[in-house]
Order: C-alpha cells, then structure tokens, then sequence
C-alpha cells in the first residue's frame, strides 16, 4: 500500500514538472528515466558504500570466531546463503546488513555490540539483520530512498523550474503557486512515506528474527542494551546519511523533537513491547533486563574492556 502511494506521488509529481514546460507526459517519462538510473546505481553501489561509509571491514572465521559461528547458525535457521561478515571498531553497539540481495549480502557487527552482548543477545540481533537479508528490505528501503530523494529533490527545486516554464504559460501565476506547496510539501511526504516504510521493516525484522531464534525476549533484551550504549557520551557516531541502516538507532534517545518524529526506526520501547508479546508465545514472562557486562567491574556498564 505504501509503495502503491509512493508510485502515485512520483507519477503527480512527474506530471506537474512536465505541465509546467507544457508536456506532462514528457515531464513524467524524464522523471522515470532519472528513477531508473539512480535506483540502478542504487542497487550497483549500495554495498560498497555502506560498508566504506561506516569503516566496515570483512573479516575472515579465524579473526572473529564468535561472530562467524553465531551469523553461520543463524543463516541455517533462517534457510538463506552465509553472508560475509564484517566488523566496523564503532563504540556504540549497533549492527546492519547491505547487499543487493542473500547472495550478495553482509552482515556487519560493531566492536561494542560485540564487546556489550551475550551470545543469546547477539544471535537475537544477527536474527533480525538476517532476516532484513532474508526479507529483502534492503532493496525495499533502497528503491523508497531514492525515490524519494527524487521526489523531495524536485519539491526543492520546483521554483525553478516554475520560473523557467512560466515565461509563456498563460498559467504561469498557478505554476508559481503550485511550485510553492511542492517545495513545502513534497521533501515531508517523501520523508513520512519513507519513515513509514522503514518502521513496518523494522517491525517485520523483530517478528522474522524472534521466528528464527525461538527467543523473543533475548532480541528484546539487546535493543535496550543498544539503545543505553547509543546514549552513552563515548559514542561519537557522525554519519546520519546511514542512521536507518543500523538495527537501532547511533543516537539513541539524544535526538531533538523533530528526530524523534521522523525517525526511520520504531521506538525502543514499541518494539520490546512487540517482543514480548511474543515471547508470551514461547512461554517466557516478565521483560528485559540490562546487566553489567563489564568484565572488571569499572564504571562502564556496557562494554567489556
């Protein structure tokens, strides 16, 4: 249903750029052409950048044992090829998966998460990133960023191409106007239906992964340790373009109103909430807990040193 509203907003708005130069048929089929391209370049690039963006380097079994024998069980849970596996030094604990597909994918765990979380935890947040693999959702939230980059890009510069296509257009005052709300409303509702998108994958993630590990209530109990190590001063994450890709997230609640509001990811406290009803299923009560996990009893409560 999004992706049904998605195209249609894309159509309108390749149907006024091309009213405003007197052809809207053209102005549309440009515009399809301009989404091909970038979504092409999209798909092509998406992994590399992802994993250059965030320092990512793909490890071999022997430099991450624990990591490779938890991704490898849970790739057989889950039916789907092993992907590779990387590791970015990040302090904040977080994870994500790129690729173009199951055959192309990879997995990609931070230092902290590795360091904060017990294997049951791990296997849990490995379960939610394979199954975006599994799910497809990387190609999904790909084709809604750029298309909706496409469409909040032409919101921005409507204006101009108002004041280029109203010179003689008898209805250049309306093209004006109509550019106005385009350049105000368009970069918000590219923004809100990509949000949208984004949170319903997320959602499907923690079902698929608490399906794959019989384990809900472990899920439950890394996302919160995630987001406390999100909060914690040392996590000087800097990199909002990739902020949707991670499982949770890199600025944990330290984000103004306006974030909040258009965040990529559900809050916290709705998907540990999700889990647990789920664990119900499985048996297990009560909710997550957050323990110290220091290994030598220093102030950190978050990361073995």
């Amino acid at each position: 249903m999004t992706f049904a509203i998605l195209t249609l907003v894309f159509a309108a708005v390749g149907w006024v750029v091309g009213w405003m130069f007197d052809s809207p048929l053209m102005g549309l089929v440009a515009l399809v052409i301009v989404a091909v391209l970038m979504l092409s370049l999209s798909a092509i690039f998406s992994k590399s950048r992802a994993l250059s963006s965030n320092n990512a380097k793909i490890v071999t079994e022997q430099e991450e044992p624990r990591l490779f024998r938890i991704v490898r069980s849970v790739a057989e849970k889950a039916g789907v090829p092993m992907p590779e596996v990387g590791v970015t030094e990040e302090y904040m604990p977080n994870a994500f998966a790129t690729g173009r597909s199951p055959k192309d994918a990879a997995v990609v765990a931070t230092r902290g998460l590795l360091n904060m979380l017990p294997d049951e935890e791990l296997e849990g947040v490995i379960a939610h990133e394979m199954s975006h693999v599994k799910n497809r959702d990387i190609l999904v939230m790909s084709v809604a960023s750029a298309v909706s980059a496409i469409i909040a890009f032409v919101g921005r510069f409507g204006i101009y191409f108002a004041l280029a296509g109203s010179g003689n257009n008898k209805n250049g005052g309306a093209m004006i106007l109509v550019a106005i709300v385009m350049y105000i409303s368009l970069p918000i509702a590219a923004l809100i239906l990509q949000m949208s998108i984004s949170r319903k994958r997320e959602y499907l993630a923690d079902e698929s992964a608490a399906e794959i590990t019989g384990n809900p209530a472990a899920l439950a109990g890394a996302l919160v340790r995630i987001e406390k190590g999100c909060d914690s001063p040392a996590n000087d994450y800097h990199n909002p373009a990739y902020s949707s890709v991670w499982i949770s997230n890199p600025s944990g609640t330290r984000r103004t109103l306006t974030e909040r509001i258009f965040s990529t990811h559900p809050s916290t406290e709705d998907r540990v909430e999700r889990l647990m009803k789920l664990a119900e299923r499985y048996g297990a009560s009560g909710g997550p807990e957050v323990y110290d996990n220091s290994a030598d009893g220093t102030s950190d409560p978050f990361f073995h040193k």
